[in-house]
This record gives structure tokens, sequence and C-alpha cells, in this order.
């Protein structure tokens, strides 16, 4: 990920952009006509896929409920962001909008002094996102607001546990390692992951870190761009205590996470593997990949097993999610009116439809399939959702750990290294 790591998104960087409802400039600012006209670019990751109509549709609708607004998007590859956004914040043309995952990704882009504090412009309506809004602040401005929520677990193929004979999700590290030997002996393939994307590498050592540590020391840790606590290192060796037992592909290091049917999320599609650590957005990835038009109803969701003897919550989850920022380029409360209105019900309605995520607003929750009622349920009762660390930490933080921990999972580098990566990483900011 990013550590960027959502949804939707796999594809080349558009060559233009997509200019809605009048003509304009592709560039970054924001532009204001001497009658009273305004043209507001917007950097998405939908590249491709139902989220793009949506983000196409609403730019239409709002431009018709505003006739002297326009919006022109600009779809950009998602890990792309990672360098065009930092970039963009340091010249004299940033975009008006753009994809924002908040935490301490955000808080390194604010000094910048280019993000716009939504605060007194979103005050009266976004209470109604709930907590959930917090991510997207710094010293309690709001610099940004989410569209969608993720909650990262299992999907696996029912039909194929049902063929190994597993009768239920493993509840714990153990009858996980047990499924992964029956499904080898049903000669499937127990577990698909993307390496060749790393991000998807960083789910697994965050998720045993959260079994391993209490939730003070998570929140501590983060705070402090430290990752020294023992409970760290211990994640790292349970991380190769499970992959001692084999439970990916042959090639996964080589393998993309979401582009092709080929892709690990192409693999659960069609019947390839039988699960994936991924966020709730993998339905919505593997649709596209297959001609099966089953596989929603084929598909099952658990949660990360719990760690025996693990100092950490068994039920807190590792997530994020996407939003939006806006820049001091484009005129404050017509950016803030914006991102209010994609986080209108009706708006909200269509995101879940493109099978993205969960709704950053509630009202939208009724159109979520079972599958992903069960993961928003799961969410809402979890005792604590820990940012994705990439995101959680300063950008290039973000980026030291994803890439140790995927030299972890390619065999090189050890347990300290990670850790290492976290305080050489902190120490050139």
């Amino acid at each position: 990920m990013r550590s960027l790591r959502k949804p939707a998104v796999a594809a080349v960087v558009a060559a233009a952009a997509l200019t809605l409802a009048a003509c304009g400039s592709s560039g970054g600012t924001a532009s204001t006509s001497n009658n009273g006209q305004v043209t507001l670019t917007w950097w998405t990751n939908a590249t491709t896929g139902q989220l793009k109509t949506v983000w196409q549709q609403a730019a239409v609708a709002f431009h018709k409920a505003h006739p002297k607004v326009t919006i022109q998007i600009v779809p950009i590859q998602n890990e792309a962001f990672t360098t065009k956004v930092p970039a963009a914040l340091a010249s004299n043309n940033p975009p008006s909008i753009y994809q924002q995952w908040g935490g301490g990704q955000e808080a390194s882009q604010v000094p910048s002094g280019k993000l716009t504090n939504l605060s007194p412009y979103v005050s009266g309506w976004i209470g109604q996102l709930g907590a959930a809004s917090q991510g997207w602040q710094v010293s309690g401005k709001q610099y940004g607001v989410p569209y969608d929520l993720h909650t990262v677990g299992f999907w696996y193929r029912k039909d194929l546990f049902a063929r190994a004979g597993i009768s239920k999700p493993p509840a714990t590290v153990p009858e996980l390692e047990a499924d992964v030997t029956k499904l080898k002996a049903a000669h499937i393939v127990p577990i698909a992951v993307g390496s060749k994307d790393k991000w998807p590498d960083a789910f697994w050592w965050e998720y045993f870190a959260i079994r391993e540590c209490p939730t003070a020391t998570l929140k501590s840790s983060m705070k402090a761009v430290n990752l020294s606590n023992s409970c760290f290192t211990k994640a790292s060796k349970d991380l190769t205590t499970f992959m001692n037992t084999h439970p990916f592909q042959a090639g996964f290091l080589g393998t993309a996470s979401q582009v092709g049917a080929g892709s690990s999320a192409g693999m659960v599609a069609n019947g390839k593997a039988a699960m994936e650590l991924q966020g709730d957005w993998d339905p919505g990835v593997m649709a596209p990949l297959t001609s099966n038009k089953s596989i929603t109803s084929q598909l099952g969701w658990f949660p990360f097993p719990s760690v025996p003897g693990g100092a950490g919550s068994a039920t807190t989850v590792l997530g994020g999610g996407d939003g939006f920022s806006c820049t001091t380029v484009a005129p404050a409360a017509t950016c803030a009116e914006f991102l209010k209105y994609i986080d209108s019900a009706p708006v909200q309605t269509k995101v879940v439809g493109a099978n993205v995520g969960l709704p950053a607003n509630p009202a939208a929750s009724a159109a979520l399939t079972p599958a992903q009622q069960q993961v928003l349920t799961y969410s809402h009762a979890a005792p604590y959702i820990q940012t994705y660390f990439d995101i959680a930490f300063p950008t290039n933080v973000g980026q030291a750990l994803d890439a140790a921990i995927a030299n972890y999972f390619a065999g090189q580098g050890s347990a300290q290294s990670i850790i290492t990566a976290v305080s050489q990483a902190k120490s050139q900011q």
C-alpha cells in the first residue's frame, strides 16, 4: 500500500483528465473566471470500474446543482499518489481536491501549507459520519473527509473449504495452519498473496503485531513512530513460523494483487486458491477478473485469527479508509460542499454499489451485501481499529516499513531489520 492500497484501482495513469460538464485544463490548480465560474481539479484513484462511473456521475450532478462549478476528474493510478502528491504540494500548482488516506501521511502533508482546514465548513454535518472522520484530523483540525471505510480480513471460497473438509473458518492461527494442511491435501492452494505489490505482505505482519501487542502499545508506538517494543519482534517470529507451513502459491513474490486473472484476487475468483487476506473491497476487485457470475455468493469472510498467548486483542481489526482533502487553491466553502455531496446518502449508496468498501455515511449501510454487512458488524463491535501502519506513520516511514516487510517476506532481512527501517526513516524526516 502506499502504502496506498485501495480498491478499484490498478490501471495505468490516465493520459488526460476527464473533463465533465465544461471544458478546462487538466492541470492542478483551481481556476476562477471573471464571471464567477470555478473549475476544480479532482485527483482520484478510480481509474477503472464502477467507482470511476460513480465519480463521473457525481461531478455532473454537482455541476447541475451548482452551474458555476465544474469538476475536472484526473484519474491517477493508486500507487502513483505516493510520489505525485508530495511533489504537487511542494509546487504552486496542486490539485483542488486529491485522494487522502489520513493518519500520519496526512499529518506529514499539513506543513506544506497547501491543505485546507475544513473544520469551519464541515462542522454542521460531519458528525453523521461518526468517529471514523477523526482519522482525517490533525491536531483536532479536519484536513480531510472520508468517503469509505475499510477492514482487512480473509475472503475465502466456501466451496473450496467444503471440498477440503473444512466446516467452519479458523478462529486461531493453529486452526488456520491446520486448514492450510487440509487444503494442500485436497490439492488446493491454501492462500494467495500478491507480494509483487508489497503492501499485501504488510497486512500479514501488521495483523500479527496487532495480536501480539496490547492496544495501548499500538497507540503509543504509532505516536512515537517506534517499533522497539518486543511484541513487534514476536510478530516477525509469528510470521516466520506461519510462512514455514508454505501456505502461499508458487511464485507468490512475483504475483500482482489486483491486476489480471493471475493476480491473487484473480486466483481466488477463479478457484485457483482458497482465500486471501485482503480488504473489504476484494469482492469488487474479483468480479471483473472472472467469468464466474456466482463469485459473490461463493465468498465468505472471517477475521484474522487470534494468536495463542498474544497480549493483543483478539478482535481488534486492521483498517483505514479512502477520503479527499481540499487544497488552498480551491475556494474552501465550495470544495467542502462538494465533499459533503460525496458523503450524502444517495452518492454513498452508489459507492457501496461499486464494491469498493464500507460507506463512510451509515445511512447507506442498507445497500451492503450480506458478507459486507458481516464485515461492518464485526468492525463496529471491534474494541479498536488500528489504521494501516504505513498510513498511521509519516509517508517516508510507512514506505520504509512496507519495503522492509516485503524483504522479510522474500527471505531477506530479519525481525530487527523491520524495526531498524522505521527508526532510520524517522531520523531522516
